[in-house]
């Protein structure tokens, strides 16, 4: 039995835009990456083990819906990325590393914010493509003192 918690994340997840769902992948992983830093400070080896384990799950997940044909070089380079990822989280587990998951924290906060900005220059322009014209197909008129 589903809790309304749980009801809730489901709900965000399937009405959610693909780009919301890459962050809220992101999210997740930096979230678990530092739930897990926190477990292996505090000595926790089986809660180290569990949120290592599912921040590596994303990472995977991440990896497998690259799409290289569409992708290209950006999508081969993020790819480099997540298999350093994945290797990080192995060795903070083998070696209980807090460095690797320090490094694995910086590389997801720093992709994730790479993301954003990407996201929020993707909508500007389909707002720039869109706007101008009226739903007729014809320029809207500019406001008095308006450029352009």
């Amino acid at each position: 039995m589903l809790t309304p918690f749980n009801q809730y994340q489901n709900t965000q997840v399937s009405t959610s835009s693909p780009e919301k769902l890459l962050l809220m992948l992101y999210d997740g992983a930096i979230n678990f990456t530092r739930i897990a830093l926190d477990k292996m400070e505090k000595k926790d080896i089986a809660g180290k083990g569990k949120f290592i384990g599912k921040a590596q799950a994303i990472v995977s997940e991440l990896m497998n819906t690259l799409n290289h044909e569409v992708g290209g070089d950006i999508s081969r380079r993020l790819e480099q990325l997540y298999i350093y990822l994945i290797d990080e989280y192995l060795a903070a587990n083998i070696n209980n590393s807090p460095r690797s998951l320090e490094n694995a924290l910086k590389i997801l906060t720093i992709l994730r914010d790479t993301w954003v900005e990407a996201i929020e220059i993707w909508h500007r322009e389909r707002v720039e493509q869109i706007a101008p014209l009226s739903p007729a197909g014809q320029q809207q008129p500019r406001a008095m003192g308006q450029m352009g």
